[in-house]
């Protein structure tokens, strides 16, 4: 009988590239892999730690998978495992943990435990990260999550990022394609390029972020990529127009503003002004009108005040992204933020991210709403609800249409109906 193993992956889409990849070798080697519910001989927690309630999801899960699972061997990687590996250790039913360097070695680690039962913890400092495990997602859904970068040198004062991941770092363009190819050879339509900081893309191979887009998109059999994302002072005018020229480079760009407040900014250690950030979307705007835009932000940083916030809101009421992916501040040990003066209380913090929310449903259907009546391109997934297929377009409106099966993960033309729950567009399929 076949051993199983399940998966559990918090966080970034780095995480699911890297966890599909670790579950492609234990099937290799015998496992098969079963749902993250179902009971299992090894089950694999691949954590996130941008928060402290990320460290804190990563613990109860394993508490739970521990009751459930009384004698599965309980593996822990990624970034809590990378920051905080005794204290990980320490939970009852951990035999392995694993830092971001040791994660290709998971399958061997737990080789090794059961054939000599004991506990494995392996761990580094963040300047001794240099390893760079390559890995794509397969078999989850209808695109793919490709790695092609690991790492951050930016070291803003909020992060622990660079801790957990190490310095920026790469695989060279060549074996990038080959890995797209891989993916192509799947089947699956869709490329999501990402890493931790994606657009500092280089830093190993002396590489540009551009050439790595331009050899991706001669790779047969993938007909969209999306870049997952991007800093603004990464995200170059030859970027911009290639993506606006290209048709397998779809409009759709998330972009990290975190403050509209220079005075934040200069505290958050950020690379850009308030000023720079407008500069770039305009810019992507003039190229691509019907842009789907989204952008990350903090509430609560440390002496941010009520003028600091209100520079935030009017900037990005002004700028009218489609979503926003807001962040009450988290305050993380170790980083510079921690001993800032002018602390923030957690409930002006959590009323501020309240007001964004608003704003964000709004801007959200607002977008949503201006695609009504018109045609576009919908990439169709597997999953059907109610009788019906989900899929989004090239800018990233969810599309909803009757299921057809021989539609799914195709490229289909609709034409967008009207607006119905969670701001789903609904769809007429085009002959």
């Amino acid at each position: 009988m076949k051993r199983r193993v399940s998966f559990h992956t918090l966080g970034c889409k780095l995480n699911f590239s890297e966890s599909s990849t670790l579950a492609r070798e234990f099937e290799a080697c015998g496992y098969e892999r079963v749902g993250a519910n179902e009971v299992a001989d090894v089950c694999v927690i691949n954590s996130c730690s941008v928060t402290e309630h990320a460290d804190k999801k990563c613990r109860n899960i394993i508490r739970k998978l521990h009751r459930r699972n009384p004698d599965a061997i309980i593996a822990v990687t990624g970034c809590y495992a990378q920051l905080k590996p005794a204290e990980i250790a320490e939970i009852e039913g951990v035999r392995i943990v694993l830092g971001n360097n040791y994660k290709g070695d998971l399958v061997k680690a737990i080789l090794e435990v059961e054939n000599n039962p004991r506990q494995i913890v392996q761990s580094c400092s963040c300047e001794d990260i240099t390893r760079f495990f390559a890995s794509y997602s397969s078999g989850d859904r209808s695109r793919s999550f490709l790695k092609v970068q690991d790492g951050c040198d930016y070291k803003c004062a909020y992060c622990t990022i660079h801790y957990a991941r190490g310095a920026s770092r790469n695989m060279p363009i060549a074996d990038l394609v080959k890995q797209a190819e891989k993916v192509a050879a799947t089947g699956l339509k869709e490329i999501v390029i990402t890493g931790i900081n994606t657009g500092d893309f280089g830093r190993t191979t002396g590489e540009k972020f551009i050439d790595l887009l331009r050899a991706l998109n001669d790779v047969e059999g993938i007909e969209r990529y999306r870049i997952s994302s991007i800093e603004p002072n990464l995200l170059t005018d030859e970027i911009i127009e290639f993506c606006a020229s290209s048709p397998k480079f779809q409009h759709h760009f998330h972009i990290p503003l975190q403050s509209g407040s220079n005075h934040i900014l200069g505290l958050m250690r950020r690379r850009y002004t308030a000023e720079k950030f407008a500069d770039r979307i305009e810019k992507v705007r003039s190229l691509m009108p019907d842009v789907f835009i989204g952008i990350d932000v903090i509430t609560g940083f440390p002496s941010e005040s009520a003028e600091d916030f209100e520079q935030t809101y009017s900037l990005l009421a002004r700028l009218r992204p489609a979503f926003l992916h807001i962040f009450p501040f988290s305050e993380r040990p170790n980083t510079p933020a921690v001993d800032m003066p002018d602390k923030v209380p957690a409930s002006v913090s959590t009323a501020r991210a309240a007001r964004l929310d608003e704003l964000c449903r709004e801007l959200h259907s607002e977008f949503c709403q201006r695609t009504v009546g018109s045609e576009a391109e919908v990439l169709f997934e597997s999953t059907m609800r109610g009788g019906m297929m989900y899929g989004y377009t090239g800018n990233y409106v969810r599309v909803k249409a009757p299921y057809q099966r021989n539609l799914i993960n195709t490229v289909s033309r609709v034409k967008l109906l009207s607006i119905e729950d969670n701001d789903d567009v609904m769809a007429e399929i085009l002959a």
